[in-house]
């Protein structure tokens, strides 16, 4: 498994769908686009801009009963692709010992963005050639330039990509769907 962060939410151009763009922490800072629902995309949004609700949203109120109840997310596993769909889990300690509960990607990350947890993905999606659309970065962000212009200058670089990909390759059947699509 390697580190990512979050380099952004970016739009597919062909079929308007919503996509979160992961970053690999470490060298050769590969990226990896999983294709997500509007809802999740607002809610990952939110988090990663440290907006708060006037009222808890489901992530919110994922986060307050899990630490209500003793528990704490170590950490988000993406680990596999199956049939077009990313496979997730969290990695959650508590009272009762450790478990690993299975989570869509989108809801799994947004949790994590609340929490403060680290996101993994296995090194075989990380690795992967053929229609996953991974893709290497040639060189990391330079250091010196702030998060906030380093993600979009990392986003701005995936939509010029993008804008080359028909979304045929991602075998997305429904844009809007709630399952995270290759």
């Amino acid at each position: 498994m390697k580190q990512v962060d979050l380099a952004g939410l970016a739009v597919e151009a062909t079929a308007g769908a919503p996509v979160v763009i992961l970053r690999e922490h470490d060298e050769p800072h590969r990226l990896l686009p999983i294709f997500i629902g509007g809802l999740e995309a607002a809610s990952i949004a939110m988090a990663a801009t440290g907006q708060e609700p006037p009222r808890p949203m489901t992530h919110d109120l994922m986060a307050t009963v899990l630490a209500e109840l003793g528990g704490r997310l170590d950490s988000v596993e993406v680990s596999e692709l199956e049939e077009g769909t990313y496979a997730a889990a969290l990695k959650l300690d508590g009272p009762m010992g450790g478990r690993l509960i299975d989570a869509r990607p989108s809801d799994a990350i947004a949790l994590a963005l609340r929490l403060g947890a680290p996101v993994f993905v296995s090194d075989d999606l990380l690795d992967s050639a053929g229609s996953l659309p991974v893709i290497e970065l040639d060189e990391a962000p330079d250091d010196s330039v702030m998060p906030e212009e380093a993600i979009d200058e990392a986003v701005a670089e995936f939509r010029t990509l993008l804008d080359d990909i028909d979304a045929s390759q991602f075998e997305l059947d429904d844009p809007g769907s709630e399952t995270e699509q290759a």
